[in-house]
């Protein structure tokens, strides 16, 4: 005859039963008999209201969702020949996006003639780098693609 170890209402352990006597107890309280640890030896059985604990477990799960932060990637776009001032008030944003846990995208948009000088936009995202060091890690690293260079920075 099968036992499991059995858990009473009240939460007193009662021992292992065989598993029709479980059943019976837990018909005459007017609860379930839920499997709560199905892999220990015996199994453990408690007697609850699977009702109650259902909605118990969905409201966990909903205040779970709740709390968790979807992580965006924000995106800062910039020129190769950005002004000092302009490219400090683009740090400020992007300083701002890492303190909200947001992932940052910059894009280096290449205009005609700028197409010749790479080098310049390579060396402007390399100070980005460089200037988030201490509060950013990248995650793709300086990248061409057509007419804008791009990279992609996660918060530390």
């Amino acid at each position: 005859m099968p036992r499991v170890q059995l858990i009473d209402a009240e939460g007193q352990n009662i021992g292992a039963v065989p598993i029709d006597q479980a059943l019976r107890m837990a018909e005459e309280a007017g609860l379930d008999l839920v499997e709560i640890a199905p892999n220990s030896e015996p199994p453990v059985c408690k007697i609850l209201d699977l009702g109650k604990l259902k909605y118990a477990n969905q409201k966990k799960a909903a205040e779970a969702r709740k709390k968790q932060k979807i992580v965006e990637i924000k995106e800062i776009k910039m020129r190769p020949n950005i002004d000092t001032h302009d490219y400090d008030v683009k740090m400020k944003a992007m300083n701002r996006f890492f303190e909200d846990g947001d992932k940052v995208k910059v894009t280096l948009k290449f205009r005609g003639r700028e197409m010749a000088h790479q080098e310049l936009g390579m060396k402007l995202l390399l100070q980005v780098k460089d200037d988030t060091q201490a509060i950013a890690k990248v995650e793709a690293e300086p990248k061409l693609e057509g007419r804008q260079m791009m990279m992609v920075l996660a918060p530390r």
